[in-house]
This record gives structure tokens, sequence and C-alpha cells, in this order.
């Protein structure tokens, strides 16, 4: 087969051609200043209907390179040709690990180029295609890029300017590679501490979940790069409930507990103006959600009001007949999608079959083609809003210097924030300056592949041989040490124990083993015997030992538990190592919170704060967490004062405004995480002991005292009345609500 020139000839192609000037006189399609409306519609009367079906299929870049059969390498113009021209596909995306030979910033921008150019030059209409990825902490699939900590850790931030910030220099990295289309956030909740993707979301509670994922939404799609990039939530909707505690297991909930609790953070981050939905592989109540007209189009669309591009996961399309076999073939899995309400298929591997198996299902008179133009009409209406018509390509060139590096000063910040100090006994941290020896154990202090995680150059987390540039743990405690304190690296378990034994401190890191997805799942999600047994032997010295803890889920810790202090870092990204020094030497004053529930004991799973009353009065049967939602230690002191209403009775449409009083008695200054809480007397179902309804982040200076407002709109109240069957719509109900901050409650009742 003849190939395409190499990467660099085709960047250099590209770089003379960064717009695509329109015509004044050309079809109404090219022109820039026609509404985007008319432009679709011109277009789309163009198009043959071969033409518009593949422009519903997304192929893996692997598939148009090297021998086109998941080898890699250079693009294949034999094969550029099968899937952009005779399969007119209209998406191609970058899986975990599929990228240029080379991977730099300006191999990836001269690929992403190279194949824009191809869909463009070559394409009867010249139409570009939309180009995806997963940057799910940062632009995570280059080599060099700055990895930000997963969601999980932006979670523990609490902070809806720093995601919205990360997402926005996320961002401005993938648009330098030419990249337009990024897979996030993710929206789903984290339950069950079994679940292989625990890490990828931002907390257990939909409030902050759905906050947080808004705040990313508008970050990604408000970036000023050098592309505009479309944000994409997921994985709608469900996702994270899977019944044995295993990825894309199918979930059996009742339908009051999806539209109270599940739904709520995937409609907050639609809302926020996300551009597409991504949809949950799984199952929910017996129906693949890839299925599912009641999710895709009934919900999504007509009560959200969702305008978008649908996009299914990985392959979903085809294990409707291959997986779930609720289709005869492939035509009639299409066909089962495409009614549902999916507008576009990952379907990764086969252009061909995607093309002939919608035809059939059209010719079959499974599908219309009415259905089919409102599916490409929103697909065209995406390209012509990114201005992909206009501007199609990159300058590679400008690449490397947009994103190597890029922002690491915000990663930092970030990883900071999210630092979630736990347990603290007898102050031992931050290390006093007058530490003369630091003992740092643990297999995970020098461990930064581990210390990214799962989606970080690869699908499963840094490939082996690989050198991912970045600063692990023991690298930022030396470089943060005091001058003259001698910072120790123990090697071997046995060097640990005998080296702590005149130091004035041990910091162990701990943690688990980078993976993702189905990999990731975790049937006992604890802290492995070994780590206990060095964390125990450690303890035994008699000296101060500090636990760090690099994990994408709470983990049982056994003997660790009990060390003097505990401090949660996550997976905090290239800048952890510095992230996690600035807190254990007092630099940054730790703010993080739990956006999770730590469990005590294995078999607590699934495990959160919203969970409903039982009768037997037990811890067996209430809330018993080993540290709570929202837990999390500080070096200074807060004092709530007061939590005031701005009425003490509002109507079920009203929003509750509410003021907090709060206090830094303490002498450091501080950023303090205000949450604000509900709770019943009593209710028509039942309700948690207490829900999350606002909050904020304040910064206090030492002494300092603040009032701040919050508002509760009437949403976050509802709930689904009536039965069992949970057929009611939601709405507020009457009666007595109190808002709790901190110790201090106000009541306020809604007529």
């Amino acid at each position: 087969m003849r190939r395409l020139a190499t990467l660099a000839t085709a960047a250099a192609c590209v770089a003379a051609v960064a717009t695509v000037p329109a015509r004044a006189d050309g079809p109404l399609y090219t022109r820039a200043g026609a509404s985007v409306e008319q432009r679709v519609n011109d277009l789309l009367k163009r198009m043959t209907l071969a033409e518009k079906i593949g422009q519903m299929d997304q192929i893996a870049v692997a598939r148009v390179q090297g021998d086109c059969e998941w080898s890699g390498g250079a693009l294949n113009q034999a094969c550029l040709k099968n899937v952009l021209v005779d399969n007119a596909a209209g998406s191609v995306l970058s899986g975990g690990g599929m990228g240029p030979a080379a991977n730099t910033p300006g191999d990836w921008a001269a690929m992403v180029n190279a194949v824009q150019k191809y869909a463009v030059d070559n394409s009867r209409l010249h139409i570009p295609v939309l180009y995806g990825v997963d940057a799910v902490h940062g632009h995570n699939n280059v080599l060099g890029a700055t990895v930000f900590p997963h969601q999980i850790g932006l979670g523990a931030t609490w902070d809806p300017a720093t995601v919205k910030a990360a997402g926005a220099s996320t961002a401005r990295s993938v648009a330098a590679t030419g990249i337009d289309w990024n897979f996030a956030p993710v929206a789903d909740l984290a339950r069950d501490q079994r679940w292989g993707r625990y890490y990828e979301t931002y907390a257990e509670d939909p409030l902050l979940a759905g906050t947080l994922a808004a705040a990313s939404v508008n970050g990604i799609e408000g970036a000023d790069g050098a592309k505009r990039v479309a944000a994409t939530v997921k994985h709608f909707g469900g996702y994270s409930e899977p019944s044995n505690g295993h990825d894309r297991v199918p979930a059996d909930v009742s339908l009051r507990y999806l539209q109270d609790t599940l739904l709520p953070s995937y409609k907050q981050a639609v809302q926020a103006g996300a551009d597409t939905v991504m949809v949950n592989s799984g199952a929910v109540n017996g129906v693949p959600a890839t299925s599912s007209k009641y999710l895709l189009t009934k919900v999504l669309r007509e009560q959200w009001g969702f305008k978008g591009v649908t996009v299914s996961d990985w392959e979903d399309v085809r294990a409707l007949q291959t997986r779930y076999r609720i289709a005869a073939d492939y035509p009639e899995a299409i066909a089962l999608a495409v009614n549902a309400g999916l507008d576009m298929a990952m379907e990764p591997y086969y252009a061909t079959a995607w093309s002939e198996g919608l035809k059939a299902a059209v010719d079959r008179g499974l599908v219309t083609v009415k259905r089919i133009d409102q599916s490409v009409s929103r697909i065209l209406a995406l390209k012509f809003r990114l201005g992909l018509f206009e501007h199609p390509y990159v300058d590679a060139s400008k690449a490397d210097a947009a994103v190597l590096g890029a922002d690491a000063a915000l990663a930092r910040k970030a990883a900071a924030e999210s630092q979630v100090l736990l347990r603290n006994e007898g102050n031992t941290l931050p290390i006093a300056a007058s530490a003369k020896k630091i003992v740092v154990a643990g297999s995970y202090a020098d461990d930064i592949n581990d210390q990214a995680g799962g989606w970080t150059i690869g699908w499963q987390g840094v490939p082996d041989g690989v050198a991912l540039p970045g600063t692990t743990v023991l690298a930022g405690i030396r470089e943060a040490a005091p001058a003259g304190t001698e910072v120790v690296r123990a090697k071997t378990d046995d060097e640990a124990v005998a080296q702590a034994a005149d130091a004035d401190v041990t910091v162990v890191v701990v943690g688990e083993k980078a993976a993702a997805e189905g990999s990731a799942d975790s049937p006992r999600p604890e802290l492995s015997a070994g780590q206990q047994a060095l964390v125990k032997a450690l303890k035994a010295t008699g000296k101060p030992v500090v636990t760090v803890v690099i994990a994408g889920r709470p983990l049982v810790l056994g003997d660790a538990a009990g060390t003097d202090a505990l401090l949660m870092s996550w997976l905090p990204g290239t800048e952890g190592g510095h992230a996690v020094a600035d807190v254990l030497f007092g630099k940054v004053n730790p703010s993080g919170r739990l956006p999770v529930s730590w469990p005590k004991d294995l078999g607590n799973e699934p495990l959160y704060y919203q969970q409903l009353p039982g009768t037997n009065g037990g811890p067996e049967s209430s809330y018993d967490a080993l540290y709570a939602f929202g837990a999390g230690l500080s070096y200074t002191t807060y004092g709530f004062d007061a939590i005031t209403a701005d009425k003490a009775t509002v109507g079920t449409g009203s929003t509750v405004g509410l003021r907090v009083t709060v206090s830094n008695t303490g002498t450091r200054d501080g950023d303090l995480v205000v949450p604000v809480y509900v709770s019943r007397p009593t209710s028509d179902v039942l309700a948690p002991d207490r829900k999350l309804v606002a909050f904020t982040r304040v910064a206090l200076k030492a002494g300092e005292t603040r009032t701040v407002r919050l508002r509760v709109p009437p949403g976050v109240l509802a709930v689904t009345p009536g039965d069992i069957d949970g057929s009611a719509k939601q709405a507020v109900e009457r009666g007595a609500y109190t808002f709790t901050a901190g110790q201090k409650s106000v009541a306020v009742t809604v007529r």
C-alpha cells in the first residue's frame, strides 16, 4: 500500500493553510456569514444518503495507520480513502495510547492536521471531521503535557473555579494539537469503591459532582485556544451503579433513585451548555442505555432541552447484538440505537460495516431517512459552531510551546487544593523546620506513573519504558525540605524501619497501581497486606509516622489508619509531588474535603452519606464511615457562627436564600469549604438524614469573620413523590426544612 508522507511533511503542507477561505459566491454552506441553520440545511440537501450515514460514524485513528490493523505508525493513504472518502466517516478518535509514532505535541498536531486535510481535500463536499480524544486530566495522552489530578482529586477541592481553569487549560492544549472534541467531563457518581472508574468521577453527591462537571464544561468550551473544543458529558446515565461493583455491569435502580439522585449531575452539566453527551455503556433496569429512548430522547432532549450531539461509547452499538443480544444482527442493533436518539456511533473498527449496516436498516424500513437527517443536522451544526469549515487546521510548529509544561503552576495549585488531611495527632504536621532527619518510605514515594494513574499516555496508565516528566512525592520532599535537613529514601521495608529509629518523622507513601476501567475494578478495595505490615512496623518504632495515600479511591487502611497523620492525595498528577510537599511542610494550609465517604471495613460498599434510614438502629442500618463525606482538617481552626434565611416561608417554586457567617479562629490564613445541608423532620418518601444543597469556598485571614450568601434553587429540593413505582413527576414537598451549616441551623417552611 502507498503511504502518506511523514507527519513532518504533512505538517508543512498544512502550515500554510491555517484557514480555508470562504467564497462569497460559493455554495451557501461555505459562507461564514450565513447562519448555522442555513448552512446545515444547504449542506444536508447536497449530501447523498451514503454521505449522511458516514457522518454518523466515528473511527479509531489506528484504523488508518500502519497496516490499519492496530499497528500504529504512519498514516496509510489507502485506509484513509476507505474511511474518509469511500465511507465518509464524520469523526476520528484517538483512544488511549493512539497517537503518532513520536509522542510530541507537534507530531500530534501534524497527525491530526493530516487526517483533517485528507478529509477536506478528498471528500466530495469537503466536509471536515470531528477529532476526539479522552483528555480527562489534562492532555494526558501527550508526553510532556501537564497532567492534572484525576477528577476525584479535583472533587476534593470543592472549587468550581479551579475545575473550570483546569478544563480551560486542557482545552488549550488539546486545541494546540488540532483536536476539537474532548470526551470530558465525567458526571457519574462515586458510590461503590470497588468500581474501576471511581476515580474518574468528582464525588458521591449529585450537587457537588454536577456543579464541578458544569464548571469543567464551561472551562473546556470557553477556552481561548487555537481551536474551539467541544466538551462531552459522560456517561449518561446511571453508569456508576454496577450491581456487583464491576465496570459495565448492568444496574438495577428504582426510577425514584434514578431521577432524584443519579441524573441531576448530568443535567447540571448538560444545561451548562455542553455540546455533546456520551452514552452509558451499561444497561439500566434491563435496557442498554444506548438503546434507551427514555434516556436519550424523553429525558435528555424533551425534558432537559439538549440540542447537541449524542455519541456512543466504544463499540456499544455493536454490543447491542454481540453482548446484550437484544438485536438479531448489526443493522437491527444500529436501528435500535438510532431510533432511541443516538446521533453518532463510536464504531472504532469497521467503517464499511457501519455504512452497510445503517443502509440495510434503511432498506428494511427500520430507520427513516428523516431520522438520519436529524442526527446529521446536529453533527454538521456542531462542526459549523466549532468553526471547522473555516479553521480546520492548526499550526503544528506552535504545538510544543503551547503544550509542554503548560500551566504547571495551576496543576500544582489544583493538586494542593485536593489534599485532604484526615488525621493530625499532636500537630505532627506541618513538619517542623527543626526536623533534622526525614525518612521517606513506601514504593509509591518515587513512582510518577502510579501517581498519575490510568488514562495517562496509555489507556491503562504510563506504558512500560516511558518516562513521564513530573515530580514524585520523594522529589517534592527533597526540594522542599529546609536546608540542613537530611531526607533519607528507604528502598526496602527493613531499611525504612532501621532508618526510622532515629528520624524526626517518617513519611510512608502507600497506594494502588494505575489501571483503568475493568482492569481497575477492586473486589477488595484495601491497602495491601505488605503495605499494612510496613506501616505497622514503622509505628512500632515509636517515632512519628505520616501516611500519604496515592490512590483513586478510599482504601480500607488497617494499621495505616492509626498513624500520627494521614493525608489523602488521590492521583495528583505530574505536579503531585510538589503539592504533597507543600502541605507536609506547611507552605500550603490544607483545604481539601472528602468528596466521598471513607469506609471502615471491607464489605461496606456501596457507601455514601445519603444512605436512607433503616429500622435496626445500629451501624449496620445507618451511615457509619471511618471518615464522613466532607471531612478534612486544616492547620487553623474555623467556626460556623450563624445561618439565617432570607424568608421563613417560601413557595414550592422559590429559591431559598441563605446567609452563613464563618470565622477563622486560628492563627493561619486558610480556605474554608462551607457546605449547607438540608434535613426533613418528616417527608412523604424516605429522605436521607442530610443532603447537600449548597456550598462555597471562602478565603479567611487569621481572625477574620465573613458572611457568605448561598442560594438553594427549588430543583435541588425536588423529589419524586408517590408510591413504589416512582411514576410521579419531581416536585418540592410542602412542609418544614432545616438547613444546617456546621452546628448552626435555620428552619424554613415551604408552602
